[in-house]
């Protein structure tokens, strides 16, 4: 079979199965009405969940430094990258999350694909759970260890896993903390127990719960209780802190050993300076401005309540991710250009970012979003549902 053949086959199954995707091009920012086509709709897709990408000090903050220091980093921060937003963020992250160091990283997959190769190797095993990010299972394929999967939340699956391996076998547990899909938590305070108990090392990826969950917006670990039982985690700038880029925050050591090890950080181009600049107003404003959190969690609750008593079916979320359980990839779809027709953006997320027939519409709120901007759209959502007679 000839390339042209076998991408044509391709193609024909994704529109066959309702999976093929596009490219989307919306007019203007993630707030919280958007432009598409020359026409507003109301955005409930957007990973800013603080409303932080389009504010002005934030904006500021990434324009002085393009001015000052270009616009690109030009090399790897091992060679002459490093540049004073990237060492100034990383003192702000670490002193943000009470930890000895922070490292710096281009995005949260190249961390993922990185970190955790760098921390197990052939002759370990990892154990993940299921419905972990599609960058932590590439990780985990990449390390070259024994891959095994427990079932979602499932800590007695996990631990039934340990007792069988070998002893002393070196030991990596790999889990989200809040889960991008299904909205809700990992058990974290079960599985630092269980790391504990068995000698195995624990990763977790916090992007989604960094700057929203905890009292103070630090992310999962605080809002569990277990920032003291988990030594380092890795988290992502582009969600609630309104940039791009992720970071590892740790021990001196672990940041000293992961700038040694770590492919994906040895071999790229650092972060440009703009996207440091603008994480690091962005973490500024997430401890001066707790008013943010507070009318996120609000219109959490707003949606939440609303989609419900439409008669949706939604995941077990306990956050701003708000999954509507549709199952039928195409279904979906259509469901979701129903949506758009009545002004919401909102696509359909289908197979393989989620298991086959979890097809459903991941709805998003914002700290930015009004009440007149949730009510408009639960009006949406109940036209393009009963059309569709879904609810």
């Amino acid at each position: 079979m000839t390339l042209q053949n076998f991408l044509q086959a391709k193609l024909k199954h994704f529109a066959d199965e309702g999976l093929s995707r596009r490219l989307t091009v919306l007019e203007s920012g993630t707030k919280p009405v958007v432009s598409y086509k020359g026409r507003p709709v109301i955005l409930l897709s957007s990973n800013d969940y603080l409303g932080l990408a389009s504010h002005p000090s934030v904006i500021r903050a990434a324009v002085q430094a393009t001015e000052q220091y270009g616009s690109g980093a030009g090399a790897s921060r091992l060679i002459c990258g490093t540049l004073p937003p990237h060492s100034e963020l990383e003192s702000a992250l670490a002193s943000f999350k009470g930890t000895e160091a922070a490292l710096l990283f281009g995005s949260g997959y190249l961390a993922n694909l990185g970190v955790i190769p760098a921390l197990i190797g052939r002759n370990g095993l990892i154990l993940a759970d299921r419905l972990c990010h599609a960058s932590l299972i590439d990780g985990c394929r990449l390390s070259g260890a024994d891959f095994r999967v427990f079932r979602h939340r499932d800590v007695d699956h996990l631990e039934s896993l340990l007792k069988r391996r070998q002893s002393n076998r070196r030991t990596l547990i790999v889990t989200d903390g809040l889960f991008s899909m299904d909205g809700d938590l990992a058990p974290l305070t079960e599985l630092a127990s269980l790391a504990r108990r068995y000698d195995a090392a624990l990763y977790v990826d916090d992007a989604h719960g960094t700057g929203i969950m905890g009292a103070t917006g630090r992310g999962t670990l605080e809002a569990l209780g277990v920032e003291d039982e988990i030594p380092f985690h890795m988290g992502t700038l582009g969600k609630a802190l309104g940039s791009s880029g992720a970071y590892v925050v740790g021990s001196e050591e672990i940041t000293r050993y992961l700038l040694n090890t770590v492919r994906p950080f040895m071999f790229t181009t650092a972060p440009p300076p703009a996207t440091a600049a603008a994480a690091h107003a962005a973490l500024t404003i997430i401890q001066q401005e707790p008013e943010r959190r507070t009318r996120l969690w609000e219109n959490q609750v707003r949606m939440f309540h609303g989609l419900r008593r439409l008669g949706f079916r939604l995941t077990e979320t306990v956050s701003p991710i708000l999954p509507i359980l549709i199952g039928d990839a195409t279904t979906a779809f259509t469901f979701s250009e129903q949506l758009l027709a009545h002004g919401v953006y909102a696509p359909a997320v289908r197979p393989p970012t989620v298991p086959h027939d979890t097809s459903r519409i991941r709805v998003t709120v914002t700290s930015q979003h009004t009440a007149d901007h949730l009510d408009e759209a639960l009006q949406a959502f109940e036209s393009a549902g009963r059309a569709l007679r879904l609810i």
